[in-house]
């Protein structure tokens, strides 16, 4: 990796602005590389224990690397069980973050089941807060959306500069389609969260999550009771 440099937000708006033009379709490889040989120590990934695939491509070209996952004290045991199996078998740093509050303590400072009252509350409270903390230290950060994923993310840039978090966000995977993802899991063997072989399209806690039913996209089952289908945390 390069050495620690900080930048202006201009300077990460240029590099963010070009980069988003000239790795459209490079490989996540090289959308990776790219990262850390730009941002160095201030670039992590971020990872929903879903499975480990964005992890593992992270690994393969910045062994080391950090990853970022939000332990919202509400995750199925399943993904908790992703998590240490990334931990064991893959070489990145995994870094578990948690909300200020328990869920206890959100439950007697708000009452309880705030998830099924006020989900944007509660989404802000044990995962954009704890995530903006946590990305303090970075310039950079890489998630693994997917356009193919939902019509709310079909137009996900594979770099682009965050507004809102004044970051560059890099999505390696943007044009992977699922048949890609299904492809390099049998490759290399990655974990994957169960649940997905369950009936679940995609996993967040558990009581926002239900089975997708056939037709659906992959994320109908998230916050089905409410017209919401973002937690916040990938704002532009």
């Amino acid at each position: 990796m390069t050495v620690d440099v900080r930048r202006s937000t201009a300077e990460l708006m240029d590099l963010a602005s070009r980069a988003g033009a000239e790795l459209e379709g490079a490989p996540a490889e090289e959308i990776v590389g790219w990262a850390a040989a730009t941002f160095g120590p201030r670039f992590c990934v971020t990872s929903s224990m879903a499975d480990a695939v964005l992890a593992h491509v992270a690994s393969r070209v910045v062994p080391g690397v950090e990853v970022v996952f939000l332990d919202t004290g509400l995750h199925f045991p399943e993904t908790l069980r992703v998590r240490d199996q990334v931990t064991r078998t893959i070489p990145v740093t995994v870094r578990t973050v948690r909300p200020e509050l328990s869920v206890a303590e959100q439950d007697e400072r708000f009452g309880s089941r705030l998830y099924s009252r006020d989900p944007d509350s509660c989404c802000y409270l044990r995962k954009v807060k704890p995530l903006e903390e946590a990305l303090a230290g970075y310039d950079a950060w890489a998630a693994g959306l997917r356009r193919d994923e939902s019509p709310t993310r079909a137009n996900t840039p594979v770099v682009h500069f965050e507004q809102s978090r004044g970051k560059v966000k890099v999505n390696p995977l943007a044009t992977w389609t699922q048949a890609d993802v299904d492809a390099y899991i049998a490759r290399y063997d990655i974990p994957v969260n169960q649940l997905l072989n369950q009936g679940y399209g995609s996993v967040g806690c558990w009581p926002c999550t239900r089975r997708t039913q056939p037709g659906e996209d992959a994320r109908a089952g998230r916050w089905a009771m409410f017209e919401k289908t973002e937690c916040g945390l990938h704002a532009a």
